[in-house]
Parts: structure tokens; sequence; C-alpha cells
């Protein structure tokens, strides 16, 4: 649970320093679109806060948690996948974004990590009672 947290957060951590560098660029660098730049860093800021409160969530073994943190998890693979596309230094970015990617969701829906969310499966609730 603990690594999954991490990971989660490491995910939110690249998007505020990413963010952080294109709204910073934008403002006092020399971007081709100074307002496309300061709203992509805002943008990257705001998106930010799923993983980094669901890995908060994750460490507090809250149970909706898991969600945000697996949505997170998803989203990042598409991302990965165009980084691998590209044909630059983009490519090892896009590699550790994949791996950091597939290896949360493999520690969120293991049932280890399900049981200590105290997740129930469908069904599963009136199961406890009897």
């Amino acid at each position: 649970m603990t690594a999954a947290a991490a990971l989660t957060a490491l995910e939110g951590l690249a998007l505020v320093v990413g963010g952080a560098w294109m709204l910073v660029e934008g403002l006092v660098g020399d971007p081709d679109d100074r307002q496309s730049a300061v709203t992509g860093g805002i943008t990257l800021i705001v998106l930010a806060l799923l993983p980094l409160l669901a890995a908060r969530g994750l460490l507090g073994r809250r149970g909706w948690s898991r969600g945000p943190a697996v949505i997170t998890q998803i989203m990042a693979l598409p991302v990965a996948y165009n980084l691998l596309q590209a044909d630059s230094v983009a490519i090892p970015a896009g590699i550790a974004l994949a791996v950091v990617a597939v290896a949360a969701l493999v520690l969120l829906v293991n049932p280890a990590t399900t049981q200590a969310l105290g997740i129930k499966g469908p069904g599963r609730s009136q199961e406890a009672g009897k």
C-alpha cells in the first residue's frame, strides 16, 4: 500500500514540477504562445491534485482513494505511449512513466491492498454479516 501511495505521489509531484516549469516558462520565457503555456502549466498543477489526494488517502487507508489512484494510472498509460513514439529524449521518460503506471496498477488491484482499504466486492456486503 505504501509503495502504491509513493508511486501515485511521485506522479503527482511530476505533474506539479512540469506544470510549474510550463507556467514559469510562459510567464518569463519566450514561448511561441504565452497564453497556451500559462494555461497548460496551470492545468497540470490542478491535475496534480488527483494523484496527490489519492496518495494521501492510500496512506490513510481510505477506501475512496483507490479509484482516483487507478484513474491516474490509466490516464498515464496513453501519455507514456505518446512519449515512446517521440524521437527524442522523451523516450526514457515514456519508459519510466509506463513502468511506474503498470507497477502502481498491479499494487492497487492486489488483493492485499483491497483488503487493507476495506473494499468489498460486489454482493459481498451481506456476506460479512453471516
